[in-house]
């Protein structure tokens, strides 16, 4: 069931502090470009246990290029890019299956079996990772384990997404222009 954050805050405001209690799993979703990445970065920022990757545009001249994959263990790699020969694509990019299931399914999974993180990051699960049924194993292995999952969902509805979406241990929150800078201390006091 997705949830808008606006209804979060009013069911929050209901209740005393310590009955306040997110799902295990949280995933943000919206429209491309809102600033979903933004959020889960300074959501995580300073805290300890996390495992899992991010992505970041890749710029060249102010132009975008691609998408690059970087773990929190400090590993690069391309999830995508105008130049790269492949036969998965998502509009004008390749996608590189290989840097998406070594080094960004492989450090979902590292967190996972890594008894000191217990939140994993996983941003995102969107249209060019779903080209590999191997990271999609991965997210729901994790997703279906006793660690907090914070990540990006794609707005776009599929049936993978929208199994996830489905889930009961798994809170969906939209980011928008108008809340993206609210979510984080409000959400951040749960991560604590």
């Amino acid at each position: 069931m997705k949830r808008s954050f606006a209804f979060f805050i009013r069911v929050a405001e209901t209740l005393a502090p310590d009955e306040i209690k997110m799902k295990k799993n949280i995933l943000f979703t919206g429209r491309p470009g809102v600033g979903k990445t933004t959020v889960i970065m300074k959501l995580i920022s300073g805290l300890e246990g996390v495992g899992g990757f991010y992505t970041e545009e890749i710029r060249q001249k102010g132009e975008r290029k691609g998408f690059r994959i970087v773990t929190l263990r400090g590993k690069k790699g391309i999830l995508a890019h105008k130049d790269l020969k492949s036969p998965y694509r998502v509009g004008k990019y390749g996608v590189n299956i290989e840097d998406l299931e070594n080094i960004a399914g492989r450090s979902i999974l590292l967190a996972l079996n890594n008894d000191e993180k217990k939140i994993v990051l996983i941003d995102e699960i969107g249209r060019m990772e779903l080209y590999s049924p191997k990271f999609q194993e991965a997210v729901i292995k994790t997703l279906d384990s006793s660690k907090r999952v914070i990540g990006t969902l794609q707005e776009r509805h599929n049936k993978f997404t929208d199994a996830i979406r489905e889930r009961e241990d798994v809170e969906i929150i939209e980011v928008t222009l108008e809340n993206r800078k609210g979510l984080v201390e409000k959400l951040r006091k749960e991560l604590m």
